[in-house]
């Protein structure tokens, strides 16, 4: 199972947009400070996920919401979904 998903930081409240395999450690990375780009805005949140099947399903969602470069997109994406009907 692998993970499209966007968390927000506590901070600024900016979004990064990421896939993982594992979202409860990939959340903890990006919190601990070891991610380059995420270090400066800690802490985040998780925010809104989706679900694959396969690796390159994710890669190919993450990078078409990332080809949007619209915050607009982003958060009608968040509005139309929420993460505690989920089960990761």
């Amino acid at each position: 199972m692998f993970f499209v998903y966007i968390i927000q930081s506590k901070t600024n409240f900016s979004y990064y947009i990421g896939y993982s395999g594992n979202l409860e450690r990939r959340l903890i990375y990006h919190n601990s400070g070891r991610s380059r780009y995420t270090s400066k805005n800690t802490p985040w949140k998780l925010i809104y996920f989706e679900k694959f099947d396969s690796k390159s399903d994710a890669i190919k969602r993450e990078i078409f919401i990332k080809r949007q470069k619209s915050r607009v997109f982003i958060e009608e994406l968040i509005a139309n979904s929420t993460i505690e009907n989920y089960n990761i």
